[in-house]
């Protein structure tokens, strides 16, 4: 497996609940603001509580996601999920980026049900990331579990660090793809392109 995957948080790497609560009164502090204040008194723990949500991917294995699949009813044409949205953080600047991805494969007898391609996508979403290392990721987990005759992922993202601060384009978008297998024939990319529009 390549190394583009990285996996499960350092076990030793433990802090307090009430470091993190100190260390993010004294951001406020920094920012300008009042820690004490009664609009921000439980924010810390209001923070903490979110990024379990948030940041959920790091306790996640792309393996167990993708490891119950299918032999009956696998075929050698394109499978195709498209439009999985969500969001990430941009790991430069620890702010939110949306997300459309699409994604798709053709299986070599394994199919895996349909859920798990948005599953596996969050798993990598839910951490610090760049769009371009989240687009290999999720293809690199699916060609190395499926073993699939190739697979291709593109991922349209709106970042808020561009809309909202720096160039400040709020209509710009961001694509990428990661493509693997028989999907680098132009025959194949192409009907995938198409029917992803």
């Amino acid at each position: 497996m390549s190394n583009k995957i990285v996996q499960i948080i350092d076990p030793d790497a433990q802090i307090s609940r009430d470091q993190i609560k100190k260390a993010l009164q004294k951001t406020f502090k920094f920012i300008g603001d009042d820690p004490n204040r009664e609009g921000l008194l439980e924010t810390p723990d209001r923070i903490i509580n979110s990024w379990k949500e948030l940041f959920a991917g790091y306790n996640q294995d792309y393996k167990k996601i993708l490891s119950k699949f299918f032999v009956d009813g696998a075929c050698d044409e394109m499978v195709i999920c498209r439009d999985i949205t969500g969001y990430s953080f941009c790991e430069h600047h620890m702010i939110p980026f949306s997300y459309r991805a699409h994604i798709g494969y053709i299986p070599d007898g394994k199919v895996i049900g349909l859920s798990k391609l948005a599953r596996v996508t969050e798993c990598f979403g839910r951490r610090l990331q760049i769009q371009e290392k989240m687009t290999t990721q999720i293809a690199e987990a699916i060609n190395e579990v499926l073993q699939p005759k190739g697979v291709m992922v593109v991922i349209e993202g709106q970042h808020l660090c561009m809309l909202a601060r720096g160039a400040k384009q709020h209509e710009s978008k961001m694509v990428t793809s990661a493509i693997r297998g028989v999907f680098t024939q132009d025959n194949t990319r192409n009907e995938f392109l198409k029917l992803i529009k």
